[in-house]
């Protein structure tokens, strides 16, 4: 059994009154890295390249090592979410995070075309 990843940008919030406070660039707005409903697909390559510049360095940090545990066939959060094979994690920027969901998805290769 093989495993992938897929990572869906659930939306991307925005804290005006932290960025009004603490910004250089106090109307900075939403990320514009991403998209809400947007999707990543995640196997070892894709990992391994971060996506070939397709995702957030930033983001990536956050949410890589949950991702590398998937691809192993690992749990991502047992006893924390409904879902063992699923959770639900953000970017570290604290006043435009960008929220996302994390599935494994488990490939049997006997039966893939």
């Amino acid at each position: 059994m093989t495993h992938k990843v897929k990572i869906t940008v659930l939306r991307r919030e925005i804290f005006s009154d932290l960025q009004e406070q603490y910004l250089a660039n106090p109307k900075s707005g939403k990320c514009e890295f991403f998209r809400d409903g947007q999707e990543f697909l995640v196997g070892p390559e894709e990992y391994m390249s971060m996506l070939n510049g397709k995702f957030c360095a930033e983001a990536w940090d956050c949410v890589s090592r949950y991702i590398y545990s998937a691809l192993q066939g690992g749990s991502i959060m047992a006893g924390w979410t409904n879902d063992e094979k699923m959770m639900i994690a953000c970017c570290n920027d604290g006043t435009r995070p960008v929220i996302f969901k994390l599935e494994r998805i488990d490939i049997d290769e006997e039966n893939e075309s």
